[in-house]
Parts: structure tokens; C-alpha cells; sequence
């Protein structure tokens, strides 16, 4: 018998398996516009920054972050402009995923800041993050373990860029509206990817594809803690705020594409998104774990084919943004 049970979002491991996935899927796309904007920032005065301990990447394996701040840098606002580094802050950053894409498809010497709830994963991310930028740049890397939800302007003073991946469903309308607004009260960019978008296809299709799909969208959105999640709402809700806050934005598809070659991913996102839809509604149980030991067993067989949509989100501050 197939394993049905429920894969943890948040393990590294399940942060590992989907890394190739996201690399994949992120949209190419919005480097374009991120670039010309960089660009234009680095001809400008450097701004004052919130002071952070610097590492460089990549500390010793042993080493825990905190323990390897150096003084060595000095903080961005001191040194000439024409040095200071692209500062960039990814929220909910995992295992470094997204500095680890980003960061060798950006010119420049950069300093990353990164921001997660857990130490463990704060650590792996500063020990994998690349230390070069594509022009051979140095990177350095530092981190605040934390809640991103209460960040402000203050808090994202002198930062360049706010990117984070796979993080706007998990918040509301209101914490979003409140990092739109802080990210352009500051003056920075804002590259989220990775948004949950609904309607996922299935091939071959199966009688039972659009009541699972229904059910696991509906958990997306659910009231917890009584904070309403955003789900696959959260990129138009993400593009009003900014938009509001007078910010150009671009949004690009981004989907997942998982064919044989995926089936070991395919079988840990089948669990999980069969397992959110039964918890949404309890009533499908029985029908959901025969659906889902037919799913893994054509999983296994490596004759399933899914796309997951996703959406990739670029906000940039109307004085240097384009026409989107």
C-alpha cells in the first residue's frame, strides 16, 4: 500500500525537494525590469540603512550565524556610493532558496538579510547562500529570526529590494496592505514569486480532480487564529496595494510542471494538497484517500503530469518604475 500521509510544508526536506521545482518555475521574465531599476538605484546617493552584523557567505558549517558576525564591513551608509551593495531583505527565506536564484542573476556587490521564525533554517540559508554575484561580486549575508508581519518602513530603510517566496498566500489582506506600504514608504523593490494561483491541471483526469481542488483552495483561504489567509487571492490583492501606493507592478505566471522526471515531488505535493482539501472538509475522507493512493500509484508509475500555477509578483517605486 501507497504511504498517505501528510507531508510538513516547512521541513527542510521538503524545502529541498521543491527547490529544482521553484528554480524552474520562477519567472525569468521579471529580471528585466528588476535590473533597469537596480541600475538607476545605484546611481543615487546611498541612504542610511538599519544597521546588521555582516557574514560573509559561506560561514563554516559548524559555525552558528549569530557567532559569525564580523565587523569587518562597514554599515551600507558609510561607505562611498559608488561601493555600497544592493540591500536585500527575503521574507520567510527557508533554506535561502530564493538567494540562492537570485542572487547570481544580479550584478553588484549585495548584502541579503534574512528573515525567518526558525533558527534552523536561518542557519542552512546562510551557509548555502552563494558568494558571488554574477559580475563576481562579493555577496554577504546577515539574519533576523523573527515575525515579518509587523515589519515597517523604519525597519526597511536603505533596503533595495523585499523579495520572499511562496509567502502571500499565508497572509492577509491587511498584512499585505501593511508591507506594500511600508515597502514604498522605504523606496524598495518588492519581488515576491511563487503565489498559489488555483486551478491545478491533472493529466490523466480523474472524477474526483475538481471537489479536491475546490476543497484545497477553500483551505487556502481559511480563517485561522482568526487571521482570513489570502490563498490564491493574494496576487490581485498584492497588486491593488501596491498600486495603491502609487508603486508600477508587473505580475508573470509561474507555474509548476511536474512530468516523470518530478514523481518523487508530484507523490510529497499530492499528499500534502489531498491532505489540506480533507481537512477542509472532513466529509471527503473516504473518497480522498482512495483518491489519493490512485494518484500515487500513477505517480510511481511515473504517468502523472500536473501543473500548479503560480504567480510572480515585481512591484517597483513609481520614480524609477515602468509602465507596467
Amino acid at each position: 500500500m501507497s504511504d498517505t500521509s501528510e507531508e510538513p510544508r516547512f521541513t527542510p526536506e521538503w524545502l529541498e525537494l521543491r527547490e529544482g521545482a521553484d528554480a524552474a518555475a520562477r519567472a525569468t521574465e521579471s529580471l528585466d525590469p528588476l535590473h533597469r531599476h537596480l541600475r538607476q538605484l545605484a546611481k543615487r546617493p546611498a541612504k542610511p540603512s538599519k544597521p546588521t552584523a555582516e557574514l560573509t557567505a559561506n560561514p563554516p558549517a559548524e559555525q552558528p550565524a549569530q557567532d559569525a558576525a564580523q565587523e569587518a564591513a562597514q554599515p551600507s551608509a558609510q561607505r562611498p556610493a559608488q561601493n555600497a551593495p544592493l540591500v536585500i531583505r527575503d521574507l520567510g527565506c527557508g533554506t535561502g532558496s530564493m538567494g540562492r536564484w537570485l542572487a547570481p542573476r544580479l550584478d553588484g556587490p549585495q548584502h541579503w538579510i534574512l528573515h525567518d521564525k526558525d533558527p534552523a533554517l536561518l542557519a542552512l540559508a546562510v551557509a548555502h547562500m552563494p558568494a558571488q554575484a554574477a559580475d563576481g561580486s562579493p555577496v554577504t549575508v546577515a539574519t533576523e529570526q523573527g515575525d515579518i508581519a509587523g515589519l515597517t518602513a523604519a525597519d526597511l530603510a536603505g533596503t533595495s529590494l523585499v523579495t520572499a517566496s511562496a509567502l502571500l498566500d499565508l497572509l492577509t489582506r491587511d498584512e499585505v496592505d501593511a508591507l506594500a506600504a511600508a515597502c514604498t514608504q522605504a523606496g524598495s523593490a518588492a519581488l515576491f514569486a511563487l503565489s498559489v494561483a488555483g486551478l491545478v491541471e491533472i493529466a490523466p483526469p480523474d472524477p474526483l480532480d475538481a471537489t479536491i481542488a475546490a476543497s484545497f483552495d477553500a483551505h487556502q483561504r481559511r480563517t485561522e487564529h482568526g487571521r482570513r489567509l489570502l490563498g490564491p487571492d493574494a496576487v490581485p490583492a498584492t497588486e491593488e496595494a501596491f498600486a495603491r501606493h502609487d508603486a508600477t507592478v508587473f505580475t508573470y505566471t509561474a507555474p509548476w510542471r511536474l512530468a516523470a522526471a518530478e514523481s518523487v515531488l508530484t507523490a510529497q505535493w499530492l499528499r500534502g494538497w489531498v491532505g489540506a482539501a480533507r481537512e477542509q472538509r472532513p466529509d471527503l475522507a473516504p473518497r480522498a484517500h482512495a483518491y489519493l493512493r490512485r494518484r500515487l500509484a500513477e505517480a510511481a508509475a511515473r504517468e502523472l503530469r500536473v501543473v500548479v500555477p503560480h504567480h510572480d509578483l515585481l512591484a517597483l517605486p513609481r520614480s524609477t518604475g515602468e509602465t507596467s
